[in-house]
């Protein structure tokens, strides 16, 4: 029975290969399609307003300027401490 199913299935088709054109496009060539990418690429990205770009600039500038201050914070307490280190090491 077995045998029955082996010998009922289609013969497998004959596979051409196609030959893969191996040269490489010249320079100008490779740079022209890099561009022609780039530029279908930047078709479809979704630019902001005016009134976005101003929001998102804000809160980028708001956020540095807090992080400066939390980190001139940490560093004037760091500061301190170690003058303090300093200066009980070498009071003695």
């Amino acid at each position: 029975m077995a045998e029955e199913k082996k010998m009922n299935a289609a013969p497998a088709k004959a596979v051409t290969a196609v030959k893969k054109d191996d040269a490489k496009p010249g320079f100008f060539k490779r740079v022209a399609k890099w561009f022609r990418e780039m530029k279908s690429e930047l078709k479809k990205v979704v630019w902001p307003t005016g009134k976005q770009l101003f929001n998102n600039t804000f809160v980028s500038v708001a956020v540095m300027l807090a992080s400066a201050v939390v980190l001139w914070g940490f560093d004037s307490l760091a500061s301190w401490f170690v003058q303090g280190i300093i200066t009980l090491t070498t009071a003695r």
